[in-house]
């Protein structure tokens, strides 16, 4: 930021040292510093405001763009957007396997013996 030499310091430092004297030098040095640190706490306080500004800018941004590209979706495919109701009625009992018959279909479709037949499902069933 600012380009001070080592020279034009040392000129500084002799400037301060003729203008408030070696006695109160710590103290000059003491509240420079302080004014330094409160001017870097406002500084990165108005920094960190301004980075939050422009997060929020981007992320609005971002939005705007997905909700364009999301309508854009749905306006070329608008059936897949549907829902399926839960409320489907379920298959027919008296069509629909029971669990022993379809171990038995995929035992012998892998062509391997079918498991033994429960004695508890038969009775279930008759």
């Amino acid at each position: 930021m600012f380009d001070i030499g080592a020279t034009e310091l040392l000129v500084i430092a002799i400037v301060a040292i003729l203008v408030i004297g070696p006695k109160d030098m710590p103290l000059a040095l003491r509240t420079a510093g302080r004014w330094i640190a409160k001017v870097r706490r406002v500084s990165s306080h108005f920094r960190s405001g301004l980075d939050a500004m422009i997060r929020e800018a981007e992320i609005e941004e971002m939005d705007k763009k997905w909700r364009e590209r999301n309508a854009e979706i749905m306006a070329k495919y608008p059936d897949e957007g549907e829902m399926v109701p839960m409320s489907e009625p379920a298959p027919d009992a008296a069509t629909s396997p029971t669990a022993a018959e379809a171990r038995a279909a995929h035992a012998e479709s892998r062509g391997e013996d079918p498991p033994p037949a429960d004695p508890a499902s038969n009775e279930a069933k008759d």
